[in-house]
């Protein structure tokens, strides 16, 4: 069996872009995994609500994840530009290795399933390198970036 997981960052994006992204895709659950799901930046993606437009709009089931998130310390370096990208890729992978992600998790719970992040584009986002990584136990594993 082929599963798919999908990635989307709600920056750049207006609420009828972003749900509409996820519909089109058939997205079953969003997994949220920013450190501050609370965000003030964009008003639709706050935990609440977010999980209240994803049931009404989507029909889609809404999960945090803070384990999956970087750490603040991490995040606050790369953002202070106090080390780089290959340095933000190498400890984020670290913390994921120690946090035993890959062993807190199926192929089922994660197909068809979208991780979240605020980044408007994969490449330098943490949630392209989770999915990566989820991808070294589950080889089949389609990624896909809305």
């Amino acid at each position: 069996m082929n599963h798919k997981i999908y990635t989307i960052g709600f920056g750049q994006k207006n609420a009828k872009c972003f749900f509409g992204l996820l519909w089109a895709n058939g997205i079953r659950k969003v997994i949220d995994v920013r450190l501050n799901n609370v965000s003030q930046l964009a008003g639709f993606t706050k935990k609440q609500d977010l999980e209240f437009f994803l049931a009404e709009i989507c029909q889609c089931g809404y999960e945090h994840q803070a384990q999956w998130a970087p750490t603040k310390e991490l995040l606050d370096s790369y953002k202070k530009k106090q080390i780089s990208w290959n340095d933000y890729e190498k400890n984020f992978l670290q913390i994921m290795k120690k946090r035993n992600v890959l062993e807190s998790v199926d192929a089922l719970c994660i197909s068809n399933s979208c991780l979240l992040c605020s980044e408007p584009t994969p490449e330098r986002c943490h949630r392209r390198l989770l999915a990566e990584h989820l991808k070294t136990k589950f080889p089949s594993l389609e990624i896909i970036h809305l």
